[in-house]
């Protein structure tokens, strides 16, 4: 009998001894406790309750006012979350994560003008934060606002190369920020054994920028087998989304041979989470009859470096032909200041021998390996020059050794 009155007696007194250890815990106990009941347990209603304890305890304690703000924020109670943050703006909290919170609840609740008022007055305290720098490229980007974006990330990128959302997300602002581009390329190929004169392009091109994309127009003469060519060109990347843009290519050529006498590609581009990109599409030569090739790439933005391996993938009667390469660049500032390096195997279509596939040579064993170092001047002056040794067996078990060089420039305005 005295055990089931002992028994009763804790459980009626429990939840009082609970509250009296609570009472006893401090304000920053109270708010470690909140802060595992919110990222452990994602348990926000019960951290909102431990949030507001801590206060009462500690009602100056600015780091908890900016957190009860933020879970507000995260279990959709907009109002009471604006009502935190107003009272911060009349104490005066000048907290960058106060800045990053209340600008991150009103870009998320479609109020670009007040998040970007908010985080300029974050930035105008905390110049060098990286974090209110990436917000404000977020908040921009999103709205179309994209020279803005591209200055701030920029900034952040000036203060940490290897900030990888940044840059990934430079690459997709630039597509909107340079309207016109005018670019020439010149390309110089020799061989050792497979053919006796050296080859020689140039490319000129121009570029705009539209609203839904890049549109590119490209002339293309070529001297080769000492014979010359010209070809024309007409790519565009069309944006579908934020997330999804497409590539979408044609050119035509009277000298085939030289050039296929027409080509069509399409891709579709998926910008990824974790900064990660995909593409999947088909490539299309026709010189006197069709080659397709189907095309797959996955692509990877870590730090200061882009990682990518793409593959293309021929089917023919016999077999599925196959050509794999990888590329890494490290990326020394902006978006068009790299060192790259490539290896594969196999021809590509886009690549200027692509003539080469006509003759079969695909089918037999090709290696290469390659690197490129692009810069800029004043962001609006683009250079680049690139090299490449190939050693392709040009016949059965008979192998050749062909060094490309290529030099390029890009004005944009």
């Amino acid at each position: 009998m005295k055990n089931l009155f002992y028994l009763f007696l804790c459980t009626f007194l429990s939840p009082f001894t609970s509250m009296s250890q609570e009472d006893d815990l401090s304000a920053d106990e109270i708010f470690l406790r909140a802060r595992h009941h919110a990222f452990e347990q994602k348990d926000y209603s019960e951290a909102i309750k431990l949030s507001k304890q801590a206060l009462q305890k500690a009602p100056e304690y600015i780091d908890i006012s900016i957190f009860l703000g933020r879970l507000y924020t995260w279990s959709d109670y907009i109002d009471s979350a604006r009502m935190v943050f107003t009272d911060l703006v009349n104490r005066k909290v000048e907290d960058e994560d106060f800045f990053l919170a209340y600008a991150s609840l009103e870009f998320w609740n479609d109020q670009p003008a007040n998040a970007n008022a908010i985080v300029d007055k974050g930035i105008a305290l905390h110049y060098d934060s990286q974090d209110l720098l990436l917000l404000k490229t977020k908040i921009n980007y999103s709205n179309n606002n994209y020279e803005i974006a591209e200055r701030s990330v920029n900034r952040l990128l000036e203060l940490n190369p290897k900030h990888t959302e940044a840059r990934a997300l430079i690459k997709n602002i630039q597509e909107f920020t340079a309207k016109n581009a005018l670019g020439i390329t010149y390309n110089f190929t020799h061989f050792d054994k497979q053919f006796e004169d050296d080859w020689h392009i140039v490319g000129l091109s121009y570029r705009r920028a539209t609203p839904i994309g890049s549109v590119i127009f490209r002339t293309n003469y070529a001297n080769k087998f000492a014979d010359n060519g010209v070809q024309f060109e007409l790519e565009a990347y069309p944006r579908l989304s934020k997330i999804f843009y497409l590539y979408v290519g044609a050119g035509y050529s009277d000298n085939v041979g030289i050039f296929p006498n027409y080509r069509t590609g399409v891709s579709l581009y998926a910008n990824l989470p974790q900064s990660f990109e995909g593409e999947v599409g088909y490539r299309q030569l026709y010189f006197n009859d069709h080659i397709w090739m189907y095309t797959a790439s996955i692509g990877k933005y870590y730090q200061n470096y882009w990682f990518n391996f793409r593959t293309y993938l021929t089917p023919s009667q016999e077999n599925i032909s196959q050509s794999y390469a990888g590329t890494v660049r490290y990326y020394t500032k902006g978006a068009n200041d790299y060192l790259g390096f490539i290896i594969g195997t196999g021809l590509s279509p886009e690549e200027n021998r692509n003539n080469l596939l006509d003759n079969a040579s695909y089918k037999l064993k090709t290696f290469k390996v390659g690197a490129e170092y692009n810069f800029s001047v004043n962001r609006t002056n683009l250079f680049s020059i690139s090299s490449t040794y190939y050693n392709q067996e040009y016949r059965p078990n008979e192998k050749g050794n062909q060094i490309d060089i290529t030099v390029g420039y890009i004005k944009t305005f």
